[in-house]
């Protein structure tokens, strides 16, 4: 199971890569194992400024669609457009090629609220 320890997780198995006011989200390894081959990723939030756990899109998979829940309140500035045509990334490079979105910061101090690897290796029972 890979978790990067220099990036920061929700309980809702997404991943935060924090640069200055900006954060890239995507969903952990764990995540997209659980949901299988990745078929689409759909995110109509762009330039929308969202609160902390609001839905900004979803992931389909072969057998299920899950929700995406924005980790930290802002607005959604940039939607990784290579998931339309390879949504395959996701399942590839969840940390890397497979990123979801970026946000502009609205409420920087959330991101303390956000799970270390270790405490995120811990809800997933690693």
């Amino acid at each position: 199971m890979n978790i990067p320890a220099e990036l920061k997780y929700t309980k809702d198995h997404e991943w935060v890569r924090i640069e200055g006011d900006v954060a890239t989200v995507g969903i952990t390894d764990f995540a997209q194992g659980e949901l299988g081959d990745i078929v689409y990723v759909e995110v109509e939030t762009l330039d929308e400024l969202l609160e902390k756990e609001e839905v900004f899109g979803t992931v389909e998979a072969v057998k299920t669609v899950s929700d995406l829940f924005l980790p930290l309140s802002g607005e959604i500035i940039e939607f990784n457009e290579q998931l339309e045509d390879a949504p395959e990334k996701v399942n590839a490079d969840p940390y890397g090629d497979g990123w979801m979105v970026k946000i502009k910061l609205s409420e920087v101090s959330e991101v303390d609220e956000l799970l270390s690897a270790e405490g995120y290796k811990e809800l997933i029972g690693g």
